[in-house]
């Protein structure tokens, strides 16, 4: 019966003992995560670049469609809202797995969240104003409100990719930060 105590002991001792991914595994996770957390902002980061490419093709003169580019502009600064898109809700409820928690990752996770809701939307919706603007004060006023905007997201998505970056380099996991337009 002793015997029998010492065996259940030493096997609970042995399963309280913590286990380490190794860097392989954390690395495995590293992408997991970078692949996740793509998909859930994809369709923000997508209408980021669809409102871009709207503005700057009415500025050019390549398109004069305004009413489709501020419809492109006001649709896309919806799906940045978690409360509008479901990826975006899947991103704001994100757990970072355990084994990437010296990483800090959740701290990237919420600048992702921030990246979209608000920076993004505001983003897409300068460009909507800014489609929408007719005299020269409205233009420069809604065009400078976009470049504050934009550089607010664009540090932003500097915070995050140097989060993914640190722990891509230190898990030589070859991993980079999710795709996000600027």
């Amino acid at each position: 019966m002793l015997a029998v105590a010492v065996v259940l002991v030493a096997g609970l001792v042995l399963v309280a003992i913590p286990h380490r991914p190794s860097a392989a595994q954390r690395a495995a996770d590293l992408r997991g995560v970078v692949h996740d957390l793509t998909i859930d902002i994809e369709s923000c980061a997508g209408g980021v670049t669809d409102s871009l490419t709207a503005l700057r093709a009415i500025e050019s003169g390549t398109s004069h469609d305004v009413k489709t580019a501020v419809t492109i502009a006001n649709t896309a600064a919806a799906n940045c809202s978690p409360g509008n898109n479901m990826q975006m809700e899947d991103l704001v409820l994100y757990q970072v797995p355990g084994s990437l928690a010296s990483f800090h990752l959740d701290a990237a996770v919420k600048d992702l969240v921030t990246w979209g809701f608000p920076l993004a939307q505001r983003v897409q919706s300068d460009v909507a104003s800014r489609l929408a603007a007719t005299t020269p004060a409205e233009i420069e006023r809604t065009s400078a409100q976009l470049r504050r905007d934009q550089q607010a997201m664009d540090a932003q998505r500097a915070r995050i990719d140097q989060l993914f970056t640190s722990a891509s380099t230190a898990l030589s996991a070859h991993v980079a930060p999710p795709g996000l337009p600027g």
